[in-house]
């Protein structure tokens, strides 16, 4: 199972983490440490080292409450960094943005892979990610940043990921993006409650179902500090034991703050599954 990602393969045939860098003021768990370029750089650079098979460089932070970053702004942010990166990372660079100026600008600035919390339902977002012909991530999200913790509410939340996953799926497909140039992502934090992220791990086999590589965003988040009462800097363990969860559960990227720590509890996961 190989993505092409501009040029550069992402090997999904085992699990393997994607590696965040927020080049962002406000993001919930490490807005600031890496804002200025050089740092930003030093961290990918890190991060390939510690095991990521791909780098998530994102310029606006989708934290619960987030205000909008102008699209001039977010360019600003990112495209130096995804510059600097592009002849020094061997693995692929992911561009997070739901805005198609900031796509086009960062692919062409050399990423790879486009990581869509809105899933290319932003006006011009499918046309952009298309002509862009890069591989593109479709997450599920309840409302928008701003606003998707207020109270969300399904009758049956994984049905209704699944159902939302596969129409912007066939959506892509129909406007010419190859099948094998989707992943998916459940979306866990954006609009859904404990419960829902509960739910929606517990049957994420459902939405492996769909056919398409499955991405999770696990790390860190707050349903942690809700659920065992931790600071964001506390919940590495936990991060640690969901990621092992939902790859047990199908999922083939895993999205990390925490790269080296994750990489190596894969790495164990998969040398047992080995002997198997």
């Amino acid at each position: 199972m190989l993505l092409d990602c501009g040029g550069k393969t992402l090997d999904l045939s085992h699990p393997q983490v994607m590696g965040v860098l927020n080049i962002t003021p406000d993001s919930f768990s490490d807005g600031g440490d890496f804002f200025a370029p050089e740092r930003a750089v030093e961290r990918a650079l890190q991060m390939q080292a510690e095991g990521a098979a791909v780098i998530d460089v994102g310029g606006e932070s989708t934290r619960p409450g987030a205000e909008p970053v102008p699209v001039d702004e977010e360019i600003a942010r990112v495209v130096p960094v995804i510059e600097a990166l592009r002849s020094r990372l061997s693995v692929p660079i992911s561009i997070d943005t739901r805005k198609p100026e900031v796509m086009r600008a960062a692919v062409g600035a050399g990423a790879g892979l486009i990581n869509d919390v809105a899933a290319l339902r932003e006006p011009g977002a499918l046309q952009a990610a298309r002509e862009c012909g890069v591989a593109v991530c479709l997450m599920h999200m309840q409302g928008e940043p701003r606003t998707m913790q207020d109270d969300p509410v399904y009758e049956d939340v994984v049905a209704g990921v699944k159902a939302f996953l596969q129409r912007r799926a066939r959506a892509c497909e129909e406007a010419g993006i190859a099948r094998e140039h989707i992943l998916l992502d459940p979306g866990f934090g954006f609009g859904k409650t404990v419960q829902h992220n509960l739910q929606l791990l517990a049957r994420l086999d459902e939405i492996v179902a769909l056919g398409y590589p499955v991405l999770v965003g696990l790390s860190r988040k707050s349903m942690i500090g809700k659920l065992l009462g931790l600071e964001t800097g506390e919940r590495l363990a936990a991060s640690i034991a969901l990621a092992m969860l939902a790859v047990e559960r199908g999922a083939r990227l895993v999205r990390a703050h925490d790269v080296k720590e994750t990489w190596q509890a894969l790495q164990m996961q998969a040398a047992l599954h080995g002997m198997e």
